[in-house]
This record gives C-alpha cells, structure tokens and sequence, in this order.
C-alpha cells in the first residue's frame, strides 16, 4: 500500500508573499490567536497561523476558528500556557483556551517512520496514529488541501503558500496535495471535507479530486462512529447545508452515513428527498440569520421516512399496535444509525419527543392543547409538521393551519376554536386498557 509519503526530492517549496502582497490584517486575527502568537514567538519558537483561518482571511471571510502550528512540541506549549490541555491520540494538540474560544495548537507534522507508537496506518491506508513530528516543508506536505497549505507568520507578517494555494483561490478549484486516491485512504473524512469546502467557497472539486470519491466513499465506513458525528455537524451546521446535501447525493456519501435512509434516495422527485431539501433550507435560513439551529432536528428529520417506513412493516409484518410499533421502530432506527453515527443521548432524547408529538398534535380535545403548547418540545415540533404539511399537504396541512392560529390566538379566542373543533370532529375513541384479573391469595 502506497504510504502516502512526500519523497523529499519533490518538497514543496514555498511562495512568500510578504506583508504589502496581501490583505490579511492583525486587526483580523483574534486576539486570542495573536496571545498564542506572540507567546510562543517571544519563547523562541516558530509560529504560524496555518489552514482555513489563512484561507479565509484572503478570501475576506471571517474564520470560524484560528489554528496556530508551531516547532514545539505539545509539552513544551502546555509550559508556556496555564490555560491549556493536551488532547488527542491519533494525533496529539494543545487546546489553550480563553473562555469559550479554544486557539488549537498543533507541532509540525513529519512524515511517517518505521515505529508504530508514533506513526501507523491500516491496511486500507487510513492513518490510525500520526504523532511524528517534522518541519514546515513536511508539515506542508502532509496537509490535504492545496488552500490548506498557507502559512501566516507572525514573526515578519508573510504569507509561505506551499501549493499554489492562492491559484486554487483564483481558480475557484479545491485540489488535493499529492495523489488525491492515497490522500482519501489515509483520512477518509478528507472527502466530506471536500464537499464541505466547495460548498463553503463557492468552489469547485477538481476533476482529479473529484473523480475517486464515488469509488472510495465505502471506506467512511472506518470512521469512528463519534468522529463522524463531528463531521456531520459540520456538513449540516454551515449554512451551506442544501448544497452540501446535493453533493454528497453526487458522489455517493450519503450511503455510508446514512445506510438506512439510502434506498429511499433514489428518486430525485420523491417526497423523502423534498423533505430533506427543505429543512437544509430552512436550517440554511436559520444559520445565516443568526437564529438557533439544533442537531437533533436535523437528525429528526433526515431519519424521518425510515422511521414511517419501519413502523409499517411493524405493523404489517408484526401484529403491533400503531402505538407499540411506532415505539418499537424509533429504538430499532436509532440503534441501526448510531452504530453508524454515534448521535448522542441528549440528541436522540429530543429526537424521540418530536417524532412523538408528531402522533400526538393531531389529539387537541379537552386540556390536550394546552398542555401540548407548554410541551419544551412543542416548538420544534410543531417546525416538524410545517414541513411536512408543506411537502404532504392534506390532512397534515389543515393540522399545521389548526396549530398556527390556536397557538397565536388569546385565551377567548381558544376557546372558540376548541368549540368549532368539537362541532366538526369527534374526538378519537380512547383506548379501553386491559385488565388482568388479581390472582387469589393463597
């Protein structure tokens, strides 16, 4: 297996760009990054700004995140540092942190050697363990991404662009360093990434970059289930979610994250892809309007038609009641994508309670509509429904009318509408409950 490794002969030699040749100003960086800075520079280390905060910066974007990359090693940034911790086993960082924002300081990495306690990679080629250490040229080499590539030094105010990084800007083109199928297999998720990038830059995927992707998304399939929960956060919480959907429908990445919703993609046209398409963009909407956006809807939503799908077959196949199926389904699809991606316990609870107030908003009669409006959940769930109304329409859409007017509406007003409800609809029958006779005492 190709390891991947920049032979030294073929080193990236940098381009400088000094502080006149580009626009990047400290009054850009934070004011944290620029601490970290200057604190390992005035220690007499090497110190950069590197990656998407680089790139950003020359696009004239505002960095969602400032990485600094330096020559010492985390033990030696962990002295220099209080306020920080040293995270990571595949590779080791120093997180320093001021309140919430966290500067991520990473050692320049070398390239790969003979001992496995600091370098190893699977069979496939996926890099399980990267703690070697190297120079900025090695360190340049192994990065993904030719716009990824662009050092800021803080010690003259240059910009070092290793591969072109500023012709990629120009060009509108994500490309990868080195051969794009050995980059793939060494970290998989560098294929997300490069969907989420060219969406987020209004970019494109190079033709030699984009072109193993489809053969190789299977291997996403080795991700660690909590790293993908990660990375699926970053797809879908960008703002760019609508498009990001579309392409990883392109190349073929839904499938390994999402195996159980997979077969119901197949139709362009079809209700569950409508569906999907419209809460990216409300979320979309939410996002770029500074509104709260929770991963748990997302989650809700994309697993959605699976869950119909699996209460049915409950029903059909196993004799359940819609109640007893519908619960039994949400654990069965629950389970099935965890061991795929690892949502977590405070996610899937709030998961659980907006499928079910999906059963239980269309029971409004007596006290139910109260006290469905002071549900924590009804929110959302009612959000839920709008779509779906939107995309199913009929009954769904008279319900979601029903709730926008009752839930905007004085308590006289209520009132009228609950009459008006008991005029037209009989309330459902209630479920007789079963009871077993008491045993005799012996």
């Amino acid at each position: 297996m190709n390891s991947g490794v920049v032979a030294e002969k073929t080193r990236l030699e940098p381009r400088i760009l000094s502080r006149s040749e580009h626009g990047i100003s400290r009054n850009d960086i934070s004011d944290s990054a620029l601490k970290v800075l200057y604190r390992l520079h005035n220690a007499g280390f090497k110190a950069y700004l590197v990656g998407g905060c680089v790139r950003d910066l020359l696009l004239g974007l505002k960095p969602k995140d400032f990485d600094v990359v330096t020559d010492a090693e985390p033990e030696q940034v962990k002295a220099l540092f209080r306020n920080c911790r040293l995270i990571g086993r595949r590779f080791r960082l120093a997180h320093v942190m001021f309140g919430r924002e966290i500067i991520e300081v990473a050692t320049f990495r070398g390239h790969h050697q003979s001992d496995e306690d600091l370098g190893k990679q699977s069979d496939h080629g996926q890099i399980l363990r990267d703690n070697v250490f190297g120079d900025i040229f090695e360190d340049a080499e192994r990065r993904d991404f030719t716009v990824n590539a662009m050092y800021y030094n803080i010690a003259d105010f240059s910009i070092s662009d290793f591969a072109n990084g500023i012709g990629a800007i120009e060009q509108r083109k994500i490309s990868l360093i080195g051969d794009p199928e050995t980059r793939y297999r060494e970290d998989p998720v560098r294929m997300l990434r490069a969907v989420r990038f060219a969406a987020k830059l209004n970019m494109q995927i190079e033709d030699s970059a984009a072109l193993p992707i489809k053969t190789l998304a299977p291997l996403l399939t080795n991700i660690p289930p909590a790293r993908l929960f990660e990375e699926v956060l970053k797809l879908f919480l960008s703002g760019n979610a609508l498009q990001i959907f579309h392409l990883l429908q392109q190349y073929h990445l839904m499938e390994p994250l999402f195996p159980i919703l997979a077969p119901l993609l197949n139709d362009a046209n079809s209700r569950e892809i409508s569906f999907i398409e419209k809460v990216m963009a409300n979320t979309d909407e939410r996002i770029n309007n500074e509104q709260r956006v929770t991963p748990a809807f997302i989650y809700a939503a994309l697993l959605w038609y699976p869950l119909e799908d699996r209460c049915q077959n409950l029903i059909v196949d196993g004799g359940f009641s819609q109640f007893d199926a519908f619960n039994l389904a949400m654990g069965d699809v629950l389970d099935r994508q965890t061991k795929r991606i690892m949502i977590p316990k405070r996610f899937t609870t709030v998961m659980r309670e907006i499928w079910q107030l999906q059963n239980r908003l269309p029971r409004r009669f007596g006290r139910r509509a109260f006290q469905l409006l002071e549900h924590p959940r009804f929110r959302a769930a009612y959000d839920f429904l709008l779509v779906r109304a939107e995309i199913e329409g009929g009954q769904l859409a008279e319900l979601a009318e029903w709730w926008t007017e009752f839930q905007h509406a004085n308590p006289e007003q209520r009132k009228k509408i609950l009459d008006k409800l008991r005029d037209t609809e009989k309330p459902p029958a209630r479920r007789k409950r079963k009871f077993k006779p008491k045993k005799a005492a012996k």
